[in-house]
């Protein structure tokens, strides 16, 4: 199958406020920390909401000891591209059901912070046909962009509104990091060496994911995904979404 070639439309700029969503510490690294990086350095308030800790993502290290490492290396990973607001919603790693619980849960964090635009990533069965896509990002990623309609309708969820948590009828897209589809990107080039030292704050998932010195790891992985979108973004190093309008 050829290679699509077409070109790749910049991401939208007339927004103040983001709001990633993910399953694990490293979603976000992995996948579009340096488009973070970038939004943040022209003064846009970018925050994170993770479904799980991580615990169960490091075979070597029992959960309980895991979970809280894992957190601390997702919040360091966050401040080096500028975000500061990191909240863990608190699922089990690795069984993360889709339903009313999840879709609840990050319906808050969306009445809660209130963007204009939410991040997730790849809800497929697949990354492209490859490879078999993990469940907790396909539940996360299917809830994410479902909350992003709940936020806004006062009927549903309307324990929330006693909590505080008014409906938000504000977002206006959902972009999907690490789809096979992507739509739109971001030049990667100005935040790439922070998006490959945030990745390395997850030092200890890194050397367990891999017999490579982890900033070789990290730097490879990152350019590399980066620079296969190139060609559909005028020759520059992206970060691709695909983009859903609300």
């Amino acid at each position: 199958m050829a290679e699509p070639t077409e070109q790749l439309a910049p991401m939208p700029t007339d927004w103040e406020r983001a709001l990633a969503v993910v399953a694990h510490p490293d979603d976000l690294e992995c996948g579009c920390a340096a488009a973070v990086a970038r939004w943040t350095d022209e003064g846009r308030e970018v925050n994170y909401v993770l479904a799980t800790r991580g615990e169960a993502g490091i075979d070597t290290i029992a959960p309980e000891k895991c979970g809280p490492l894992r957190e601390r290396e997702q919040r360091a990973g966050a401040a080096v591209v500028g975000v500061n607001a990191v909240e863990f919603l608190g699922h089990p790693d690795g069984v993360v059901a889709y339903g009313p619980e999840l879709r609840r849960d990050i319906t808050a964090a969306i009445r809660g912070h209130r963007p204009e635009l939410v991040i997730t990533v790849n809800h497929r069965d697949t990354w492209g046909g490859v490879a078999w896509n993990t469940p907790d990002h396909r539940a996360v990623g299917r809830a994410a962009l479902d909350a992003a309609c709940d936020a806004g309708n006062r009927w549903i969820f309307p324990e929330l509104t006693g909590r505080g948590l008014a409906p938000w009828d504000g977002v206006r897209w959902v972009a999907v990091a690490g789809s096979a589809s992507p739509t739109h990107a971001v030049d990667a080039g100005p935040g790439l060496e922070r998006a490959v030292a945030s990745l390395l704050e997850h030092r200890t998932y890194v050397e367990a994911l891999t017999d490579q010195e982890p900033e070789d790891y990290c730097r490879t992985f990152l350019t590399g995904a980066a620079g296969a979108l190139a060609p559909r973004f005028g020759g520059r190093p992206a970060v691709g979404f695909e983009l859903f309008p609300r």
